[in-house]
């Protein structure tokens, strides 16, 4: 190898030597960049596990406090009275413009057009029906005698009437034959009714058995027998009695001893109330041993005068109260004062309450209370049986 080869030789050696010799030193030399520490794996945090939330513990319903039971309303009975209803004028004026005949003709709601509602209102309402019922001819030797035909029962019905006593002196004008039919027609429409000396019982729309005892003081056999059928009628099955009365002095504003006697009588006897007629005037009323007695109802729908010089009259009304041992016990009055027209000059047979505040009113409620003062009237059929 020739001397310049060899130089070559150790000089590439050389530097061959000195370029490790500086890789080593640089790798030797350069700061250590730290090995990165892992990052920590991230354990995921677990999210806090929830305390259950606990339905709060709903309240207990409470128990709903039961309604008081509402006492029961107690069942009260009212009887309403009123007088004479006479259907029709006596035959010496029935073909008068204002008589009975001319004034309602066939319009049968109209007398009591001004008072049915009154009645409607009530469970028992009871009249003296001074008249006949029927559609057959008759003939009376009365001068004052009436007869209405068979539809005028329908006054009767329309205006709310129950029952009807036919205990009077005009029961009979026109024969047991005509009075047969108007007791036929009363059937028919469910009016109750009795006559002289007769008992019923009535049964209300509301339950209440009621027992009348009619009689007519022209036949004393039936005043003597009334104790008696007051009792009958309570055996059979009457909660209240009432014993109508046709007696007393016409004209008259007052009793006679022998009403007041035989009314006591009757009450005394078990009767609950004494309902009485004839004299065509307002009467008083009295509270005795527990009853009840009036005893003059007046008139009511009365065709027997055009003009009467007295138009007071009233409807009487009886409460009674069903107590807890479900008897019937007394439980007031209430009066409605009224006159036997709508209008004060004539008789137009349309009974209309009067106005509270007025003096009719007031004399009236006067006559029921016993508290009137004036003169009886002076009825005086003489005019009419003129002699020559």
């Amino acid at each position: 190898m020739s001397r310049s080869t060899q130089t070559l030789l150790k000089l590439f050696s050389l530097l061959l030597v000195a370029a490790v010799f500086a890789c080593g030193y640089a790798i030797i030399s350069a700061p250590q960049e730290p090995a990165p520490t892992p990052a920590p794996t991230a354990v995921p945090t677990a999210e806090p596990t929830p305390e259950p939330t606990s339905e709060p513990t709903p309240e207990p319903t409470p128990e709903p406090t039961p309604e008081p039971t509402p006492e029961p309303t107690p069942q009260v009975i009212t009887i309403s009275m009123v007088g004479d209803c006479t259907l029709a004028s006596y035959p010496g004026i029935r073909n008068f413009g204002n008589s009975f005949e001319n004034v309602v003709g066939s319009n049968w709601a109209y007398p009591f057009s001004h008072t049915a509602d009154i009645f409607a209102a009530d469970d028992f309402t009871i009249a003296n029906l001074e008249c006949t019922l029927s559609d057959q001819q008759g003939w009376s030797a009365s001068t004052f005698s009436f007869l209405a035909p068979a539809a005028a029962a329908d006054i009767l019905t329309l205006g709310r009437v129950e029952y009807v006593t036919t205990a009077n002196n005009h029961a009979l004008d026109y024969g047991q034959a005509l009075y047969g039919d108007t007791c036929s027609l009363l059937d028919a429409r469910g009016i109750g009714h009795s006559g002289d000396g007769e008992g019923s019982l009535y049964t209300t729309q509301s339950g209440v058995v009621i027992g009348v005892y009619s009689m007519f003081n022209y036949y004393t056999n039936a005043f003597e027998r009334m104790p008696e059928a007051v009792a009958a009628l309570r055996e059979q099955g009457a909660e209240l009695v009432i014993v109508a009365a046709h007696w007393g002095q016409e004209g008259s504003y007052y009793q006679t001893p022998d009403q007041t006697t035989l009314a006591h009588r009757a009450i005394d006897a078990g009767a609950d109330i004494v309902y009485g007629s004839h004299p065509h005037r307002l009467q008083p009323m009295e509270k005795y041993n527990g009853g009840v007695i009036f005893y003059s109802m007046g008139n009511w729908c009365f065709g027997g005068n055009t003009n009467p010089d007295d138009q007071d009259t009233a409807i009487a009304q009886l409460h009674y109260q069903r107590q807890e041992d479900g008897k019937l016990a007394y439980a007031g009055i209430t009066l409605i004062p009224c006159a036997i027209s709508s209008v004060k000059d004539s008789n137009d047979y349309c009974p209309t309450p009067y106005e509270e505040d007025s003096e009719d009113y007031a004399r009236a409620l006067s006559k029921l209370r016993g508290d009137y003062s004036g003169p009886n009237s002076n009825v005086d059929y003489s005019f009419m049986h003129q002699e020559g």
